[in-house]
């Protein structure tokens, strides 16, 4: 009988949500990926711990048996983890951390928090640049995990990554425009509209290329590093954006509405996640901002069971 702490981790998230596909979003790895998982062990301990049905799932006896066991298990190696620890309130480092200016502000604050909490000894490095560079001190072992956007690595095999957050392009509109009041919009609906860009993080050139699949030209008018001045420029009516949610905000600064609508075609999201060296032996300090983030983000997107 072989299986693993993750596949425990994963039957237990399955077990709290009765869903593979729930479970999935949560864990944020593909449906497949769970659902071999879960095979694997029900194989590995001989027994089946759902019933699968149109209904949904359901755990049998023995699934409900081995939850309260999972559950005791991850308990423990949680509490033989942290009797290894010298109090972490006296241990001293250094956490060296990247990130591009767009996503430090969305990203960094919370995991940065309770890091700061826990490892008051820790100082913290925020190191904030154009995504190339990051890279660049990554590899050089300068900066020891950075948040990035993960489409854009440029080495992806010099890197491990996790995948905090899919983040999906929708359109930003002003409440006066003639598109406000249909549900979604089809990228060729837009074709004639003035485009505000945000050239932050190279954004500009994830929509360049979607907009490259329709052959028509783009109507880019203003062009800007601020997602505030995208904001106030959509909210004045001097056009529309194209952005990923996790930017989204409904009032501009001076209290001007924005809406946001989905995209009916299927374009690539934003994905947005933790970046470190492949090979490198990671230091304590970046291991535990990589466990709190990773905690961080899976609770702040858990969805509540109905």
């Amino acid at each position: 009988m072989n299986f693993t702490l993750r596949q425990i981790r994963y039957f237990i998230t399955i077990a709290e949500t009765l869903s593979v596909s729930q479970a999935a979003k949560n864990l944020y790895l593909s449906q497949s990926a769970l659902t071999n998982s879960l095979n694997e062990l029900e194989s590995a301990i001989g027994v089946r711990l759902f019933i699968r049905s149109h209904a949904g799932m359901a755990l049998t006896f023995e699934g409900h048996q081995f939850l309260l066991s999972s559950q005791r298990i991850l308990a423990t190696v949680a509490d033989a983890t942290a009797s290894l620890k010298v109090n972490p309130k006296l241990e001293t480092g250094v956490l060296s951390i990247g990130a591009t200016s767009l996503l430090s502000g969305y990203y960094l604050s919370e995991p940065l928090s309770r890091f700061a909490h826990h490892f008051p000894g820790v100082a913290i490095s925020l190191k904030e640049d154009k995504q190339a560079y990051i890279e660049h001190q990554l590899i050089n072992g300068e900066i020891d995990v950075a948040i990035l956007m993960l489409q854009q690595l440029k080495d992806l095999d010099a890197f491990e990554t996790e995948t905090l957050m899919k983040s999906p392009l929708k359109v930003w509109l002003p409440v006066n425009h003639t598109l406000f009041k249909m549900a979604d919009v089809s990228m060729n609906e837009l074709i004639n509209e003035n485009l505000i860009t945000l050239t932050a993080n190279d954004i500009d050139k994830t929509i360049n290329q979607i907009w490259l699949r329709y052959n028509k030209p783009i109507r880019s008018e203003l062009k800007t590093e601020s997602v505030e001045a995208v904001r106030n420029f959509v909210g004045s009516s001097l056009g529309i954006a194209i952005l990923p949610e996790f930017a989204y905000r409904s009032w501009t600064l001076e209290m001007q509405r924005v809406e946001t609508r989905n995209i009916r075609e299927d374009i690539p999201n934003i994905d947005i996640g933790l970046v470190w060296r492949r090979g490198s032996k990671l230091h304590w300090v970046a291991q535990e901002f990589i466990e709190i983030a990773r905690d961080q983000h899976r609770s702040k997107n858990k969805q509540p069971l109905p």
